[in-house]
């Protein structure tokens, strides 16, 4: 069964059907397994499928603007970068790293986050990608994208009819 006709159609839940659609796919078709691992997807495509599903999103429409809201905790505005892909994604990632331990020092427990933060967003037709702002504050992100103004509507234009 599609997840996505369950009315899932969040990006963790499409890698996971895209992963299970494979394995099934390799299960069917009696593939070795090499063949399977290599048709499996990236590590690279589960890591950012990970990172998108543990970074949550509030996003806000304004009647000017469209205001996404992403906790970065623990990461500078170095570590975070935003920025338009194909001219109407909005990608917006980060990484915090594990903190160098100093001499005599032992974590008993460890349930900060680490690793990678990303979240991709397709941006409305009427999104200005010229006019995008972002500020990092008390470990919030907040990227302010401005609307574009309506278009305005053609007047008629009257076609003046000569007698030949």
């Amino acid at each position: 069964m599609d997840i996505r006709m369950m009315g899932f159609d969040s990006p963790i839940f499409s890698a996971l059907q895209h992963m299970m659609d494979i394995h099934q796919e390799d299960q069917s078709d009696g593939k070795s397994a090499a063949a399977a691992a290599a048709n499996a997807p990236s590590r690279a495509y589960v890591r950012d499928a990970r990172a998108m599903a543990s970074t949550p999103a509030d996003v806000k429409e304004y009647p000017g603007s469209y205001e996404f809201v992403i906790d970065m905790p623990g990461l500078g505005t170095g570590d975070i970068k935003v920025q338009v892909e194909d001219e109407n994604i909005l990608l917006i990632c980060g990484e915090r790293k594990r903190e160098e331990e100093k001499e005599g020092e032992k974590y008993l427990r460890m349930e900060r986050r680490i690793g990678k933060f990303m979240r991709k967003f397709v941006l409305p037709e009427n999104a200005d990608t010229d006019a995008i702002s972002a500020v990092c504050k008390d470990g919030v992100l907040t990227v302010n994208v401005k609307k574009l103004p309506p278009p305005v509507p053609k007047k008629p234009k009257t076609i003046e009819v000569k007698i030949a």
